[in-house]
């Protein structure tokens, strides 16, 4: 079982960055894909990225590629998203969940749940 931690989110400029980072503790990080998803007010909970247990890959949902970059620190029990250009769009409360196992469906049965960190891209 894992207990997931968000941190590093904030209010930025359109154009900005910011990095999140998904904090692990329990055991056998290096056995868990870690996802990415947000949820703005009014709308469905989104993928936004996803990454095996090793980091060998990676996936992106359309709205971000290009943009964001997710990558692990299996030592460091983390997972960070480097988030580039950030648009009014991507503002939202951005979770990190985590799943036993392989990552052939990168965005669905993700089992721990992080409680969020608040982005929010405006001029």
């Amino acid at each position: 079982q894992l207990q997931l931690v968000e941190s590093g989110g904030g209010s930025v400029q359109p154009g900005g960055s910011l990095r999140l980072s998904c904090a692990a503790s329990g055991n056998n990080f290096d056995d868990y894909a870690i996802g990415w998803f947000r949820q703005a007010p009014g709308t469905e909970r989104e993928g936004v990225s996803s990454i095996n247990n090793n980091g060998g890959v990676r996936n992106y949902g359309s709205s971000v590629k290009g943009r964001f970059t997710i990558s692990r620190a299996n030592p460091k029990n983390t997972v960070y998203l480097q988030m580039n250009d950030l648009k009014p769009e991507d503002t939202a409360v951005y979770y990190c969940a985590a799943k036993f196992g392989t990552i052939d469906r990168p965005f669905n049965d993700y089992n721990y749940w992080g409680q969020g960190t608040q982005v929010t891209v405006s001029s």
